[in-house]
């Protein structure tokens, strides 16, 4: 399938998601949003992709909504426009999705609802929507360059899509406040400092190091068991620790009759590289079923 937005390739086990509005910073519209919904459902079920990565085109990661965008709608009727888009705030589920409540498979949370791992490779300008976007991916990386805002409050908007619950849980009551009441401008060592990035890169060594990243989790990690782990996590956001502990156990048992479990046992003792299963229609499958192909 081709996409107008963004550009979609898959290398090595990881769907690469690059969104392609270079000359507007990636700044959101409906096509992206749309595209990206396209590509994320379809990442979901291929078998070859194992861990996406979504970063931007250019000197930009995602400047916020789309300027334009906003200002044309500042003229609709405000209750048609508010009905309008609630509407769209519900995704429906799509397949291989995880099992956790809907509030997983919204607008702008169901990246956190998506059965592989997701990484946001941040280049640059970070801002407003394309924040809440990075902050529902699993785990962020960041250039030595980029730049991160809220911005919501320089605008005269609020806490939009979900941020006001995912950026305390990220970085801490006290930094989410200062971080959404300010709107300030703040950078990549900052955004380590408080948790909101895992690593930081240089510029030009930013997509190297993600793709090797995402590469080891493609190889050398079971997709049973980051399936399973990222369930758990979100799952427990909203359970208390009663609740996850008895969770874990039960999981723990379906993972020792697994045969990710009799691979990662014999991979290890044979001292050569795993052929862990994934889950493609109900139907699990090794890597020597697409080599065979």
């Amino acid at each position: 399938m081709s996409y107008q937005s963004i550009i979609y390739e898959v290398k090595e086990g990881v769907g690469l998601i690059t969104l392609n509005r270079p000359d507007r910073l990636n700044a959101w519209n409906h096509e992206i949003e749309t595209e990206l919904r396209e590509v994320m459902s379809e990442a979901s079920i291929d078998g070859d992709v194992k861990a996406v990565v979504i970063t931007g085109a250019g000197r930009g990661f995602c400047a916020g909504a789309d300027m334009s965008d906003l200002s044309d709608s500042t003229g609709e009727d405000s209750d048609s426009l508010r009905e309008s888009q609630r509407a769209r705030l519900q995704y429906a589920p799509t397949e291989g999705q995880l099992e956790l409540p809907s509030d997983y498979s919204m607008r702008y949370t169901y990246f956190t609802g998506t059965p592989k791992p997701v990484i946001a490779a941040i280049n640059g300008p970070c801002a407003g929507l394309g924040l809440v976007m990075s902050l529902f991916c699993d785990v962020r990386f960041a250039s030595d360059k980029a730049v991160f805002t809220t911005a919501f409050a320089r605008r005269g908007l609020i806490a939009e899509h979900g941020i006001d619950w995912i950026l305390p849980r990220v970085v801490g009551l006290p930094n989410a406040l200062d971080l959404l009441l300010s709107a300030r401008k703040f950078d990549a060592t900052e955004a380590k400092d408080m948790g909101l990035v895992s690593k930081i890169c240089p510029h030009e060594d930013l997509m190297s190091s993600v793709m090797a990243y995402a590469k080891d989790l493609a190889t050398m990690v079971s997709p049973r068991s980051m399936r399973v782990m990222k369930e758990q996590v979100y799952r427990t956001q909203g359970t208390n620790l009663s609740d996850a502990v008895n969770t874990a156990f039960d999981e723990m048992f379906d993972s020792l009759d697994s045969a990710d479990f009799q691979e990662g046992v014999a991979h290890f003792v044979e001292k050569r590289p795993p052929l862990f299963f994934w889950k493609i229609g109900g139907i699990w499958l090794n890597s020597s079923f697409f080599c065979c192909m």
